[in-house]
């Protein structure tokens, strides 16, 4: 029977992700998974445990939102550790990309009995982060600054906070000019934002990059070109379906490879927690990573 590590992070979701694991703790235990927890204080700590956790050959679960999700998918990335998730944070867009179910039940049935799958990862390396690894998506501009007055926001969870925040952004926010690199073919870009993706969601299940899959080994480079103010708020409206990448303000390319520079300091972020100003290179990892999940084609 398998034997998992939870790695929990205390504060995410509004401190609901202890909370979450109990139902999901007591089906496993019932069946007669080994399970331990483990209280996280940092996110480096989270990786540590986890890292230990994994050479003692046992399955770590990451118990919380996007950031310890990326933090510890990323720290086990070329491993061989199998990894799950229990999502319990205010975004879960990678949980959402694999399709974890939320209920208690079917979530445990994945973890004692799905088959372990390769996924992508992106690596992180700028002279601020030397060689991070993360899971979902990478993203220079209105973004990243969008993500910071989410993770200050109190009042709000969920979708709300990472709208809220999005519109305190773009109120400050001014178009910045990039030189984007894609596999080796430079590219000027005047815009809001660019974005490489591994997952198709970003935000609270803002689906910046609608085609994008966790096991193609490509990145999708997502550009959002200088636009009048009221179109990017229309362009905000639009993430919820995807539809913006019908756009000619949007342009869509896939790569293995990106390096994004600014002439001016522009941030970036990534899974939620990473946060640094370009110049960022990212690239894949394909299939770096093997996670319990269920495809809709194989469910």
């Amino acid at each position: 029977m398998r034997q998992f590590t939870a790695v929990v992070n205390p504060t995410a979701g509004g401190s609901t992700a202890a909370a979450s694991l109990l139902q999901v703790a007591r089906l496993l235990r019932e069946a007669g998974a080994g399970l331990e927890t483990e209280y996280s204080h940092s996110l480096a700590h989270a990786q540590d445990i986890a890292r230990k956790a994994g050479e003692q050959g046992r399955i770590v679960l990451a118990v919380g939102g996007d950031g310890i999700t990326g933090g510890i998918g990323g720290a086990l990335s070329g491993t061989g550790t199998v990894f799950g998730i229990v999502p319990a944070g205010r975004g879960n867009d990678f949980a959402r990309a694999l399709e974890l179910p939320a209920d208690p039940a079917a979530l445990a049935d994945i973890l004692l009995h799905a088959e372990p799958r390769p996924v992508d990862t992106i690596e992180v390396e700028s002279a601020v982060h030397r060689r991070t690894v993360v899971l979902g998506s990478v993203y220079a501009g209105v973004d990243a600054l969008a993500n910071r007055h989410a993770n200050q926001t109190r009042l709000l969870r969920g979708a709300a906070a990472y709208y809220a925040g999005g519109l305190r952004a773009v109120t400050t926010w001014r178009p910045a000019d990039y030189r984007v690199t894609v596999d080796g073919e430079e590219h000027t870009h005047r815009g809001y934002t660019v974005v490489a993706a591994n997952s198709p969601y970003y935000g609270s299940g803002r689906q910046i990059a609608p085609g994008a899959r966790v096991d193609d080994g490509l990145l999708h480079i997502v550009m959002i070109k200088e636009a009048p103010r009221r179109l990017f708020f229309t362009l905000m409206n639009e993430l919820k379906t995807g539809t913006h990448i019908r756009r000619p303000e949007v342009r869509v390319l896939r790569a293995e490879e990106l390096r994004i520079e600014s002439t001016g300091p522009v941030p970036y972020g990534a899974d939620g927690e990473v946060e640094a100003t370009l110049p960022v290179t990212v690239r894949v990892r394909p299939g770096d990573l093997p996670v319990l999940y269920r495809p809709a084609d194989t469910a």
